[in-house]
């Protein structure tokens, strides 16, 4: 089969040792993400075959229906809206799941908001510039980092990510409360954890609010300016799992009222996140370039599971297919 591989910023895919699984098929690793239909079209036209990096290019119809060749779309991980799953199947286009891990997420979560207490982002670069012991030169904000213990973790989620996140948060003497499903403060409660009163309460009384929610129709804006507006001035908001659980600039517009008074982010809106965002012009602001699952054992996590799928597709055996009626649109 000839396939491609999509957005792999960092050339990494060719260096696993999964990548062995495709040594009998043609690969094409793209670098460098195309936006546009046109372009995404033309690049795309040849393949039967593309991996996908998670949600890093959208498959709508207007993009499938320009694609004659393709048979297999084979999924790192699970599917979060971002192809047409009915396009695909109309168009006898197998979409193929793959698995994941809570692990790296879950770090990433605790790096970041362990980095935006303690201030150690800005604290090591103005080091380099010869300033000591110093956050930033303008004195409102070179106040003083906060140390975890007895503070409250708020999570709205308690998922796998979620769960293991509490736990971390309980090694290091946080109180956590957990909002969500009667299921998720259910599931928290029977681990020793907090349920929120409210969602009200949920907001007002954490110190740092992390999410850790599926994206769906049901939660796209779940965040709202309102929620935002409850929590503390002090507070920190991390966001690690999907920008569009928050109304769109309602987080921007927060911090420039100083509710909350700080924010740790992985994710956003579009991505690659342009150079002027003017979320990186918030000093209060600590921002990564999605990293939540891009380290080397989930790399091979994903594409060991996505790899295989194309494997077995191209044998005559397909597994892990999302939408099995595909197979009854198949042309000849």
């Amino acid at each position: 089969m000839k396939i491609a591989i999509l957005d792999d910023y960092q050339n990494a895919t060719q260096s696993l040792k999964c990548f062995e699984l495709l040594a009998n098929h043609e690969v094409k690793v793209f670098n460098s993400t195309t936006r546009g239909l046109g372009q995404l079209a033309i690049r795309l036209a040849p393949f039967d075959a593309l991996v996908l990096i998670r949600e890093r290019t959208a498959f709508n119809r207007a993009l499938l229906s320009k694609l004659p060749n393709l048979k297999l779309i084979s999924q790192t991980g699970r599917l979060s809206g971002h192809i047409d799953v009915a396009a695909a199947t109309e168009l006898g286009i197998a979409i193929a799941e793959g698995v994941g891990s809570p692990t790296a997420p879950a770090e990433l979560t605790w790096a970041l908001i362990m980095a935006a207490a303690r201030k150690i982002v800005p604290y090591a670069n103005n080091l380099k510039d010869g300033l000591w012991q110093t956050a930033s030169i303008n004195p409102q904000l070179n106040g003083l980092g906060f140390v975890l213990k007895g503070r409250t973790l708020g999570l709205w989620g308690y998922g796998k990510i979620g769960q293991t996140v509490a736990g971390y948060g309980r090694a290091f003497g946080m109180q956590v409360m957990v909002w969500g499903s009667e299921s998720s403060r259910g599931k928290a409660v029977a681990d020793g954890h907090t349920a929120a009163a409210s969602r009200e309460a949920f907001f007002g009384q954490s110190d740092v609010l992390s999410l850790h929610l599926r994206l769906n129709e049901a939660t796209r804006g779940i965040v709202t300016a309102e929620d935002l507006a409850r929590m503390q001035p002090s507070a920190l908001f991390v966001n690690t799992s999907r920008a569009e659980l928050v109304q769109t600039d309602a987080l921007e517009q927060a911090l420039a009222k100083g509710r909350p008074g700080y924010a740790a982010v992985d994710v956003y809106n579009s991505e690659p996140l342009a150079a002027d965002s003017p979320l990186l012009k918030i000093p209060t602001v600590l921002a990564t370039p999605h990293l939540g699952y891009v380290e080397q054992d989930s790399y091979e996590v994903y594409f060991q599971h996505a790899f295989q799928n194309v494997v077995e597709f191209a044998n005559g055996t397909p597994a892990n297919i999302n939408n099995p009626d595909y197979a009854a649109h198949v042309k000849g």
